[in-house]
């Protein structure tokens, strides 16, 4: 169970501003090896998705579960994101350990993001079911994020929060971002806004905030 602890909060260029933590892992691209392509593939596409205020706090760093956790309770407790999300480490390889370095800092799990994102990627590959993704709530006295595990290629990364859609646009299976607005709204975040035509928000009515006149 992770200490809860207090923060101080962060200044927020609009009172709406979604603080969103990126968090590439691998071992040779934190080295310099080969290029990153995890964090700009989801810098590309929240800012295709957002429709509200947003910025980032980026982090490169190696697959190693210490590390991975240490980043995630600093992006949480110190740099007060709202929404962390991570690309790498989520395989069967003994090297591949961001699930349980997620888990390590959790206050809730979160399931349902890990069951639908296999589910997405079955659509496509039968070895999704190797894939160990979860997501969690981690929470300190006076501020809670949303920490999701994503799929380390780009492509993946646009499946799972996107969903499937037909050839006419309409989707088939929805994306993991659909719930993520409303997940932030309960555990007292921004109200964050999409494009409906790249993730459509899922909230109940009474969620819904007025249009502004």
């Amino acid at each position: 169970m992770p200490r809860k602890t207090t923060m101080t909060k962060p200044t927020r260029n609009h009172p709406d501003e979604l603080i969103v933590g990126l968090v590439s892992i691998s071992d040779r691209a934190s080295a310099g090896v080969y290029e990153d392509k995890g964090i700009p593939s989801l810098e590309t596409w929240l800012g295709e998705a957002l429709a509200s205020p947003w910025r980032t706090e980026t982090r490169l760093i190696q697959d190693d579960a210490a590390t991975i956790s240490a980043t995630l309770i600093e992006l949480v407790d110190e740099a007060g994101c709202d929404l962390v999300l991570t690309t790498g480490g989520t395989g069967p390889s003994r090297r591949d350990v961001t699930p349980e370095a997620t888990l390590a800092v959790a206050t809730k799990p979160m399931p349902g993001f890990g069951e639908q994102m296999r589910q997405i990627s079955l659509n496509f590959v039968p070895t999704a079911i190797l894939s160990r993704q979860v997501a969690v709530i981690r929470e300190t006295a006076d501020h809670a994020a949303l920490i999701i595990n994503l799929p380390g290629q780009p492509k993946s990364i646009r499946e799972t929060l996107e969903g499937l859609k037909d050839d006419e646009g309409n989707t088939r299976v929805p994306g993991i971002f659909a719930a993520v607005p409303y997940c932030i709204d309960l555990i007292g975040g921004p109200y964050i806004e999409t494009q409906p035509e790249v993730v459509a928000a899922f909230r109940p009515k009474t969620a819904i905030r007025p249009a502004k006149a």
